[in-house]
Formats: C-alpha cells, structure tokens, sequence
C-alpha cells in the first residue's frame, strides 16, 4: 500500500473553533496496518541494504523510496552485492566485504546480518524476522574480538553484524 498520510497532529475541535495541525505525526487507527506495515518493510529494506542484497531490498521498497535503483543488475564494481558469508563469534553471517585502507594498512570490512535471519527477509518472511529477532534480542548487542576472523566484532539487536580487521601481510601502524 503506497499511502501519503500527511504529517501533523490535530488538536480536537473546542466549539465551533477548529485548529490548524501542530507539527508531529499521528497515525490515527485507520493506519495502524499501513503503518506497520512501513515500519516492518523499512526495516528489512535497511537490513538488507547493510548485507549488499539489491534484489532483497527492492522488494521492500516502493517506487517513491527507489524500488528502481536496487532492482537492477547487481554487478561487484558498481555497488555491494551480498557475495560472502563468515563465521563470527559462533554464528554464521550473510553480507559482503570491502577492502581498503585504514592510515596506511589494507583492512577488510565486513557487513552483514546472521544466515537465519537473512534468508526470512530475503524470502519476504519479515513478520516470521521480526518475531526472532524479538525473541533473541536478550542475546545481543555484543562487541569482541574474534580470534579466528582476526578482528573486532560487533552484533546489533536487529541480527546484523559488522567486523573488521586487518588483512594478512599488512604491519600495524606505530603509536
């Protein structure tokens, strides 16, 4: 549903005398659906953008929010693709990876969200996401270092996860 709910708060009517909106939103019962709707779409649309998926973000996107600029070919030079997965503090993660450089050292970025939780909204399972990610939201946040990947990770409530580290054969710059 591609609503235009307008913003603003209407105060209710004294007498005969009607007030102008005040600034704000308010989602008035008619849009509760509509609106949780957005909220779960929207969300799944972001995650999904932070694991490199093109495809699994358009299809939470309307045409207004630019639903067209993910839905095209999704090619390794021209953007993030979600092309890789690693094993993170226990747990195996959807994403994709950047390499560049930090003060001098080449280093690995890497951004992604647990498999799970990746294949229920690349699916379109987002209610089926949301109830998970609710339901272990007491196992995360956690930052740490990861022995095995080499580098600082952390996890956020939603199931997405960041690292970084160094890439093999780079010096650590000197304090």
């Amino acid at each position: 549903m591609q609503e235009n709910v307008m913003p603003g708060i209407q105060p209710p009517p004294e007498g005969d005398v009607i007030h102008q909106p005040l600034p704000g939103c308010h989602v008035t019962p008619k849009y509760y659906t509509w609106f949780q709707e957005t909220l779960g779409h929207t969300g799944a649309a972001g995650l999904m953008a932070f694991t490199g998926s093109g495809k699994a973000t358009a299809r939470y996107l309307t045409d207004r929010q630019g639903y067209k600029r993910f839905d095209g070919f999704e090619h390794a030079a021209s953007g993030s693709v979600q092309d890789i997965s690693h094993e993170l503090l226990g747990d195996t993660y959807a994403g994709t990876d950047h390499v560049f450089r930090l003060n001098g050292p080449r280093v690995e970025a890497f951004s992604g969200v647990e498999a799970r939780l990746f294949n229920l909204v690349s699916q379109g399972r987002v209610e089926e996401y949301r109830a998970s990610v609710h339901a272990t939201r007491h196992t995360r946040p956690r930052l740490a270092w990861d022995k095995k990947w080499g580098g600082p990770v952390s996890v956020h409530a939603d199931g997405s996860v960041f690292a970084i580290r160094l890439l093999p054969g780079q010096r650590r710059a000197r304090s």
